[in-house]
């Protein structure tokens, strides 16, 4: 059996020293590649950008009778454009609906849906009575206001000569599907 000198001694305890930074280094050094392969992939998602929408402008309506036309969605309706999807090139419209009365049910009661990404429709004057699907039927009066999500089948009921709406949607531009009922 060798014989253990100091030098051999002090030789295996560096090497045993050595040794053990190194593989204290390992999970440091993998530790570091982690976070510069995640701040590599955050970088990379943050940026792809998203495409610049057009700068929206201001859009200013005031109340004319001459603005209210017969030539939107419904032909028992009046539509006043409120300049929202020209000022915010088609993220949005807005308008005043004036449903012409007496209601007609065989024209006005037709279950549908929109294809959109928000509804929000306030009563101005007068009441409504709607359908929605899941909601039944509901009397909306002067005040009330509701959201219709997304491909909700709903429709009008009724209405007072009088009723005057304040929609909201988004998309300006969208699809409506009518159902059989």
């Amino acid at each position: 059996m060798a014989k253990k000198t100091k030098s051999t001694t002090r030789s295996r305890s560096a090497a045993q020293t050595a040794v053990k930074k190194r593989s204290a280094a390992k999970p440091a050094a993998r530790s570091s590649a982690r976070k510069a392969a995640k701040a590599r992939t955050t970088a990379a998602k943050t940026s792809v950008k998203k495409p610049a929408r057009p700068r929206q402008r201001i859009a200013i309506s005031h109340h004319r009778e001459e603005d209210f036309k017969a030539d939107g969605l419904r032909a028992y309706a009046k539509y006043r454009d409120l300049g929202i999807a020209a000022a915010s090139h088609g993220l949005a419209q807005a308008h005043v609906i004036r449903l012409q009365g007496p209601c007609d049910p065989t024209e006005v009661s037709k279950l549908h849906f929109h294809d959109v990404d928000f509804q929000m429709v306030y009563v101005l004057k007068g009441w409504v009575k709607t359908y929605m699907d899941g909601q039944g039927e509901t009397l909306m009066q002067e005040g009330s206001a509701w959201t219709q999500p997304p491909k909700i089948k709903h429709m009008i009921l009724d209405y007072s000569d009088d009723v005057e709406l304040l929609e909201v949607i988004l998309p300006a531009e969208f699809r409506t599907v009518e159902l059989k009922a």
